[in-house]
């Protein structure tokens, strides 16, 4: 682990959001959140996020040459553990706590954060769940996804289907042309309202439920849409029995493979408040 730690802008005083901003999501399922980072914040911190993740990145292969998920994004996973300047960022109080006020819980832990780059050229993101992933036994579970640049829809926004986390699961289908047909045709025929912002400054972020169905359309610029995200789920939450493979990896990946039934509290999963 990278124990150098650099001069970085502590991310430790909270914010206090709107009753209008905690209705929202809510009621929507996501909302976004502005000037969560400042620009100095911003700049301090995108240069060290950038960096692991190049360093960490595993994916080699060209962009032709790779299956629609492998085209979405390159995909870097807990980067906190490899980087104690991106540990600082992952820990911080500031987004945890609003992670913790949108679910209206005490405290929130971490289940995993990943850096998201969608590369000058990428696919798009097709239709899907998180939590279809997540052997969680609560819908208490949100991820905060936040660009290290300036972005706009051209680039790759993150894009909702409002108010489509109440059911739960849809379908047994991870992200692939399969489940972007799926849920195409169950949002259509459900009618949730599709939102997306034009724009989103470098230290804005949305936030979305785990069961909120969202996508990003392909990369159409000539930058990498550099974001980072943070999983975060609510203190208490406890470890179900697996619903597919993925849950499975997940039980031992990120969750320490804990006996199914108990508090999801490892030492990979801290409490951030």
């Amino acid at each position: 682990m990278n124990t150098q730690v650099s001069e970085l802008l502590p991310l430790d005083d909270l914010v206090k959001l709107s009753p209008q901003t905690i209705h929202e999501f809510s009621e929507k399922g996501h909302v976004l959140v502005k000037n969560i980072l400042s620009k100095a914040e911003i700049e301090a911190y995108r240069p060290v996020i950038v960096g692991a993740a190049d360093k960490y990145n595993t994916e080699k292969r060209k962009l032709e040459d790779r299956d629609t998920y492998g085209k979405a994004f390159l995909q870097i996973m807990n980067l906190w553990q490899v980087d104690a300047d991106v540990k600082q960022y992952v820990f911080a109080k500031r987004m945890a706590k609003i992670a913790a006020d949108l679910m209206g819980v005490e405290n929130v832990r971490l289940y995993h954060d990943q850096a998201l780059f969608k590369e000058a050229g990428g696919g798009p993101t097709p239709w899907h769940q998180d939590q279809y992933y997540w052997p969680i036994d609560t819908h208490n579970t949100v991820t905060m996804w936040m660009p290290l640049i300036d972005i706009d829809v051209d680039m790759g926004m993150l894009t909702f289907a409002s108010n489509s986390y109440n059911n739960g699961a849809v379908f047994n289908h991870e992200i692939s042309d399969e489940s972007e047909s799926l849920f195409d045709d169950y949002v259509k025929e459900k009618g949730f309202a599709i939102s997306r912002a034009k724009t989103m400054n470098a230290g804005d972020a949305t936030f979305h439920r785990g069961f909120t169905i969202h996508n990003a359309p392909g990369n159409n610029s000539d930058k990498i849409r550099e974001v980072m995200t943070i999983i975060y789920i609510a203190d208490g939450a406890r470890i179900t029995p697996y619903k597919n493979d993925w849950q499975k990896n997940d039980h031992h990946k990120w969750l320490m493979g804990k006996p199914i039934g108990e508090l999801i509290d490892s030492e990979l999963n801290p409490r951030l408040l």
